[in-house]
């Protein structure tokens, strides 16, 4: 996540990155923050905000910060035999990372991006840490390493255990769905959104996995897609499965309208990923120079025409009480900006 060094911010930013930290510093153009080193950081947030993340929108680059955050993690493994962590690798190493084929679509964000920032403008979400200053990255992350959409459950549990996450790990980090489009399941659709509420962070995507599928939003299946309840919005056949299997079926469920569930679980696994393989006693938290997310307005509803009677329910546990949005089922909008 705060791996985005120097292909976003100088090198004279890394210079001050060890700074002592002090109890709390104003900064020349009057931020306050804990620690010295981040005052340089907050004109890069300012620049971010205006001419990247379109003065503070949850549209496309904030999707794909965030997708850019977890291709570069996920690589790491406590086996040491995949040689990946949080370090950037695939912004310096970019000519060979691109060619992975789970990182198909992310070649147009890897020079510009700041997880962290462009998160905080999509409505719901936790301020997520920002540790700041790492020692450049030495290689390339392997190919293999990015679970896939066509991926079973086993090996999507494999990949992030090898990694240092457990079942409550993934689904927690899947999270993400919920402020998250494809580009490239159907490349005759970029931006098709996994939820009907892509512009805030909710549960409305763990609610939405678990509805019978009825379409499929493009040009047919696809490999890594199913059927989606709702036109225009898409089911990755990795969410399906997860959500249906006896490992991970209650954790995704208990997901479902518990906002307060959410916003821990997926800010504790950011903080997580974005420190794989560093030492952070050698990094500075700079979390206060990220935006505090305006909230969540709440609370979901079942898409226009869905009921309980749609839900696919795979874990005994009561389901929430949830009502129905008045109408006929909608059609999902692209993701903005796609």
């Amino acid at each position: 996540m705060a791996f985005v060094r120097s292909a976003i911010i100088s090198l004279a930013l890394a210079a001050v990155a060890n700074a002592a930290l002090t109890k709390r510093v104003t900064c020349p153009d009057g931020h306050i923050t804990a620690n010295r080193a981040c005052c340089a950081l907050f004109p890069v947030v300012l620049n971010l905000q205006e001419n990247l993340f379109d003065g503070g929108e949850c549209g496309e680059e904030a999707h794909s910060a965030l997708r850019l955050a977890f291709h570069d993690a996920i690589g790491f493994s406590l086996n040491g035999n995949k040689g990946g962590e949080a370090d950037g690798s695939i912004l310096l190493f970019n000519a060979t990372e691109l060619t992975f084929h789970a990182n198909d679509g992310i070649d147009d964000i890897t020079a510009r991006q700041f997880p962290p920032l462009g998160t905080a403008n999509c409505p719901g979400t936790p301020r997520l840490q920002f540790m700041f200053g790492r020692p450049p990255p030495f290689a390339p992350t392997p190919d293999l390493t990015v679970p896939e959409p066509t991926d079973d459950v086993d090996t999507i549990l494999a990949r992030f255990a090898d990694a240092g996450f457990d079942a409550s790990g993934v689904v927690a980090l899947l999270s993400s769905h919920t402020i998250a489009a494809a580009d490239v399941v159907d490349v005759t659709i970029p931006g098709t959104p996994f939820d009907s509420t892509v512009g805030t962070f909710d549960t409305q995507v763990f609610l939405e996995v678990l509805l019978a599928g009825r379409s499929f939003p493009g040009n047919g299946s696809q490999p890594g897609e199913v059927l989606s309840p709702l036109a225009g919005e898409m089911r990755l056949q990795s969410d399906f499965v997860v959500s249906r299997d006896s490992r991970t079926a209650c954790l995704w469920q208990a997901m479902v309208n518990n906002q307060q569930l959410v916003v821990s679980s997926f800010s504790a696994a950011m903080a997580k990923l974005q420190v794989l393989g560093q030492n952070v006693n050698t990094m500075v938290d700079c979390s206060d120079v990220v935006p505090e997310p305006a909230p969540f307005a709440g609370p979901i509803k079942f898409p226009a025409s869905f009921s309980m009677a749609d839900v696919e329910q795979a874990c005994v546990s009561t389901f929430p009480q949830i009502q129905t949005v008045a109408g006929s089922a909608p059609t999902v909008a692209p993701a903005s900006g796609s």
